[in-house]
């Protein structure tokens, strides 16, 4: 069994998006239900709270600015992107999820987390929240492991939509590779083939779609094909993954029919692909009792030496 944490806080259900939103508590509710008989397994390190300093390792200081001060009205940001009164300090203690993964990871603790946190993060880019996303968790973590001594670091995003918030960031970086899979045409628009990164990081973003209804064989075929390459061309020093559930079939802001199994299938390639610390950040998936199975089956994985 290789050793593996799973990070969250009951803080997180205190992000309130009211009762209609599709990014709510309930979410990790189903995922505690769902993972509970796994939890013998898993070492539970706790989060930090990430400070601005860290923050601003992503982030203009008027974006930290602009979600400190919806949180203190209680306001929206835009119509999808909403913050209660605790946003603010829960989105820095979803960011500070990573970091104690890597801190972790660093001590030797543990070689792989999985982050349950909330809210999600890669559509925020460096000037804006949106799309339910408040801070980049899985960006300011990536700054926070070179920081550490893990130079390149390489980002998968399964999501469904595609993270364009963690495009922009390392857009003309070559040192983190950005690769991501998502359906063609859905939110936000962005994430095209053609689009590779500027610079010297031209070359290091890339982008596959799934046109709608793609299944398990679709999604296979990029993670166990067309990865590979370029996780053994890049050589990263360690991998985080964007692991968005809302290619699965059930998913109701969706089009893409990938299966459990499928999802399972698609960890093990993800995994499989170089023996380096791995972090999964939870990012989308709204039909909250498929999250739930989902995350399980990510972590059973996880847990796998192979």
């Amino acid at each position: 069994m290789i050793q593996t944490a799973y990070i969250t806080d009951p803080v997180y259900l205190k992000h309130d998006t009211g009762a209609m939103h599709p990014e709510s508590k309930e979410r990790l509710v189903a995922i505690e239900r769902a993972v509970a008989p796994l939890k013998a397994q898993l070492l539970t390190p706790a989060p930090v709270c990430a400070d601005e300093e860290m923050l601003l390792s992503i982030h203009l200081p008027e974006q930290i600015e602009e979600v400190k001060a919806c949180s203190r009205a209680a306001t929206s940001i835009d119509s999808d992107t909403l913050c209660s009164y605790d946003s603010f300090d829960v989105a820095k203690m979803a960011v500070g999820a990573g970091i104690s993964a890597i801190d972790g990871i660093k001590a030797g603790r543990f070689e792989r987390a999985f982050c349950a946190v909330r809210p999600p993060g890669h559509h925020a880019t460096p000037g804006k929240a949106m799309g339910f996303c408040l801070f980049n968790n899985i960006a300011i973590t990536a700054r926070y492991a070179q920081k550490q001594g893990y130079e390149k670091v390489m980002i998968i995003d399964f999501d469904v939509h595609h993270g364009n918030g963690t495009q922009d960031a390392f857009w003309e970086d070559n040192t983190v590779f950005y690769f991501s899979s998502h359906q063609a045409f859905a939110y936000p628009g962005t994430g095209m083939e053609t689009h590779i990164g500027e610079g010297k990081g031209k070359g290091f973003t890339r982008n596959f779609l799934l046109m709608p209804d793609s299944g398990d064989e679709e999604v296979l075929d990029i993670y166990q094909n067309d990865l590979p390459p370029f996780v053994t061309s890049f050589s990263p020093d360690i991998i985080l993954v964007s692991a968005g559930y809302d290619l699965h079939e059930s998913d109701p802001l969706a089009q893409l029919n990938v299966t459990t199994e499928g999802v399972r299938m698609m960890v093990r390639a993800i995994l499989d692909t170089a023996k380096v610390p791995f972090v999964f950040f939870l990012e989308g998936g709204y039909d909250v009792n498929a999250l739930g199975e989902n995350v399980k089956v990510t972590l059973e994985e996880m847990l796998k030496v192979l």
